[in-house]
C-alpha cells in the first residue's frame, strides 16, 4: 500500500524509518519531511493546513493510509476531511483531539468519569485566575488551555511567581492557547508515559516511556519539548498498567464513544505515580517527541499494517511485539533552547551511527550541501541494549561522535533509572 506520513519533526523521522520497513508498504512519502525523512520517503511540497490538498494528492497518488504525526492538523480537523473522502487515516477527529486541545476539556472528562488526576480550576480570565490561586497550595501548576508545543506549563514555587506567569500566559505569551488556562493541584511522584491504540472502540496497550522535559541535569530549568526519554519504563509496572488500563484509558474511550466522538489512533497518557496510585496528568492525540523514536527502535513488525488495522477499526486481531530490551535517546538542541534557538550550526554526524545507534533529524535542513541545524531540537541520538545502563552508554558514546559545536544535550538522561539498576545490582 501507498502512505503518506505528514510532520517534519524527529517524531515523523522515527515512523518513516519503521514505515520504511513495513512488509505491507509500497511508497512512502512525507510532507514536508526533513533530510533525515528523505533518506526513507519521497518528500513532497504539501501544507498540512490545506486539506484540500491532501486529499487531492491522496487521490493522485492512490495513498491507501495516512498517518498524522503533529497535533496542530488533527486539532484542526484534518483526520475528518479524510475520513469523509473515505480516506483511511491514522489520527482522531477534530472532536476526539480535543483530548489534547484543550486540557480544560479533558480534566472536565475526568471529573464526569470518574478518572484519577490532580483537582483543578478552570480560568478565562486574569482576574478569575488569581482568585482560584487562594483553593490551591504552593507549588502552583498553571497551564495554558490549548496547544503550545509543550511548552504551555509552569509550574510556580510562590504566589508572586504564580501571578507573574498567570499574567504572562493571559498577556500572550503562548497566544490563543492561553486564553484560557488552568490551575492545577501539584501531584508528587515520578512521572511516566503509557501509550495505547484505539479504534473506537478496541484499546490495545502500546508501551511505555520516560520523558525528561527540564532542559537542565537532574530535572531542572524550565520545561522543553523533552530532552531525551527511554522505554519501557520500568517504574511503570505489569501491575499498574493494568490499573491505568482500567482507571484511566478506557473510561477515556468509553466516555468519548459514549459522546459520540469514538477515538480512533494513539491515546498517550502522561502519568503521575503517586502514593495513592497512577493519576492522569494530561493527554496526547499522537506520538510523544522523543517517546516515539525509543518505542519504533523496539517495535518489531509491519507498522503500516498496524496502523491501518487501526484506522479500519480492525485492532482486536492485532498483537504488537516489542523488544525487552531497552531503548534510550539524547535530544541535541542548538543553543538557545527552550528560548530562541541559533539555527545554521553545522552538523558532521560523523560515525554516529556505528553500534547498532540511530540518529533521528528533528531540525535540520540542508544548506549548501551541508547538514545544519534548523529547528530548537536537533537531533534524537538513539540507541538500544538490554539495559538502561548500557543504553545510556551507547546514546551518549555515539552524541560524542558527533560534531554540533553549537548545540548542547542533557548528560543525564534515564538517570532515575540508572540509579535504580546501580543500587539493585550492589
Amino acid at each position: 500500500m501507498n502512505v503518506l506520513l505528514l510532520g517534519s519533526g524527529g517524531r515523523e523521522h522515527a515512523l518513516a524509518w519503521k514505515l520504511a520497513q513495513s512488509p505491507s508498504l509500497s511508497s512512502l512519502y512525507a510532507a514536508p519531511g526533513n533530510p533525515g525523512i528523505a533518506e526513507h520517503a519521497e518528500c513532497v511540497a504539501l501544507e498540512v493546513e490545506d486539506h484540500a490538498a491532501i486529499v487531492r494528492f491522496c487521490r493522485e497518488r492512490d495513498i491507501a493510509l495516512v498517518v498524522v504525526g503533529p497535533e496542530a492538523p488533527l486539532v484542526a480537523g484534518l483526520a475528518d476531511a479524510l475520513r469523509q473522502e473515505a480516506i483511511a487515516v491514522f489520527g482522531p477527529s477534530a472532536a476526539a483531539a480535543r483530548l489534547e486541545g484543550s486540557k480544560g476539556f479533558t480534566k472536565d472528562l475526568c471529573a464526569r468519569a470518574g478518572i484519577p488526576t490532580a483537582g483543578y480550576v478552570r480560568a478565562a480570565s486574569l482576574d478569575e485566575a488569581r482568585a482560584a490561586l487562594a483553593r490551591f497550595e504552593p507549588p502552583y501548576v498553571l497551564k495554558a488551555d490549548g496547544l503550545a508545543a509543550g511548552k504551555g506549563v509552569v509550574i510556580a514555587d510562590d504566589i508572586e511567581a504564580a501571578e507573574i506567569a498567570l499574567a504572562d500566559m493571559f498577556g500572550g505569551q503562548f497566544g490563543e492557547a492561553g486564553a484560557e488556562v488552568v490551575i492545577e493541584e501539584y501531584m508528587a511522584g515520578e512521572e511516566a508515559s503509557f501509550f495505547a491504540l484505539a479504534d473506537g472502540s478496541f484499546i490495545l496497550p502500546f508501551g511505555s516511556a520516560q520523558d525528561h522535559k527540564r532542559v537542565g541535569a537532574g530535572d531542572t530549568g524550565p520545561n522543553t519539548g523533552g530532552m531525551g526519554a527511554y522505554s519501557p519504563a520500568p517504574v511503570l509496572t505489569p501491575e499498574l498498567e493494568e490499573r491505568v488500563m482500567e482507571e484511566i484509558i478506557r473510561p477515556t474511550v468509553e466516555t468519548m464513544a459514549a459522546d459520540g466522538h469514538p477515538y480512533t489512533g494513539v491515546l498517550y497518557a502522561g502519568l503521575m505515580l503517586t502514593g495513592a496510585g497512577p493519576k492522569l496528568i494530561e493527554y496526547n492525540c499522537r506520538f510523544g517527541d522523543p517517546e516515539c523514536q525509543v518505542l519504533m527502535m523496539r517495535l518489531r513488525g509491519d507498522l503500516a499494517a498496524i496502523m491501518l488495522a487501526c484506522a479500519r477499526a480492525e485492532l482486536a486481531g492485532v498483537r504488537p511485539d516489542f523488544s525487552p530490551d531497552t531503548a534510550l535517546t539524547v535530544v541535541m538542541a542548538a543553543k538557545g533552547y527552550p528560548g530562541t534557538p541559533e539555527k545554521g550550526g553545522a552538523i558532521d554526524l560523523g560515525e554516529s551511527e556505528a553500534d547498532g545507534a540511530k540518529v533521528f533529524h528533528a531540525g535540520t535542513a540542508v544548506k549548501d550541501g551541508a547538514l545544519v541545524a534548523n529547528g530548537g531540537r536537533v537531533l534524537n541520538v538513539t540507541a538500544t541494549a538490554p539495559s538502561v545502563t548500557e543504553a545510556q552508554a551507547r546514546a551518549y558514546a555515539a552524541v560524542d561522535r558527533i560534531s554540533f559545536p553549537t548545540g548542547f544535550c542533557r548528560r543525564d538522561i534515564g538517570w532515575r533509572e540508572v540509579e535504580r539498576e546501580r543500587r539493585a545490582g550492589e
